[in-house]
C-alpha cells in the first residue's frame, strides 16, 4: 500500500466501519485470527491508539487463556492455525518485554515457549534469543549482531526471528553450558 491507499482506507467510512464491527466481534468471541486482522490493520493504519491497546489486551488474554488450556491437556503448540496466532502472541510479548528492558521476564517467556512448542526450528531459534538473554544483550544489540536479515520463506516463520548470521547447530551447542544452566534456573515456571 502506498501513502494514497493508506489515506484512503484510514477515511473510508465502510472500511472503518467493517474494521470496528470485526473489532467488537472478535473481542467478544475471543476469536484470535480476527483479533490479529483488526490489530494489523489498525497499525497499518496508524488509528486509535486506546483500541489498538485494547486489541492488544484481548490477544493476550485470549492466547494465554488458550495456551493453558492446550498445555494443561498434556500437549505441545504447533505453528499452525489458531497455535500458530497464540505462539505469535507469546513470542511478541515476550519481545516486547526484552524491548523495554526486562530481560528477566522476556527470558521467563521464551524459555517456557521452547518448552510448549512443536517445532524444533523455531525451539532452537529461541534458544539463541535465550542465550542472548542469558548475557544481558538488548534487543537492538542482538538485532544488529546476531540476525540475519533474509527472510525464511517459509510462511509459518514469519513472525519470529529464526535467521541468525552464524551457523545455528554450532552455536547451541557452544552455549550449551548457558543453556543448560537457564534450565536448571527457569525449570520451576513448568510445574
Amino acid at each position: 500500500m502506498d501513502k494514497n491507499d493508506l489515506n484512503e482506507a484510514r477515511t473510508n467510512p465502510d472500511f472503518l466501519k467493517y474494521l470496528e464491527e470485526t473489532r467488537i466481534d472478535a473481542i467478544n468471541k475471543n476469536n484470535i485470527a480476527a483479533l490479529y486482522e483488526v490489530l494489523d490493520s489498525m497499525l497499518i493504519l496508524d488509528l486509535d491508539e486506546k483500541k489498538i491497546n485494547e486489541v492488544y489486551e484481548n490477544i493476550l488474554k485470549t492466547s494465554f487463556s488458550n495456551v493453558d488450556n492446550i498445555v494443561n491437556s498434556g500437549k505441545k503448540l504447533k505453528l499452525k492455525d489458531e497455535e500458530l496466532f497464540y505462539i505469535r502472541a507469546f513470542y511478541e510479548h515476550a519481545i516486547e518485554k526484552w524491548s523495554y528492558g526486562d530481560i528477566d521476564g522476556a527470558k521467563q517467556l521464551i524459555f517456557i515457549l521452547i518448552n510448549i512448542l512443536e517445532d524444533q526450528k523455531l525451539q532452537d531459534s529461541l534458544k539463541v534469543h535465550l542465550i542472548a538473554l542469558n548475557n544481558n544483550s538488548d534487543l537492538d544489540s542482538f538485532y544488529e549482531n546476531s540476525v540475519e536479515s533474509s527472510l525464511d520463506n517459509d510462511e509459518k516463520y514469519g513472525y519470529f526471528i529464526v535467521s541468525f548470521n552464524f551457523e545455528m547447530a554450532q552455536y547451541l551447542k557452544d552455549n550449551a553450558l548457558i543453556l543448560e544452566q537457564e534450565n536448571k534456573n527457569l525449570k520451576y515456571l513448568l510445574d
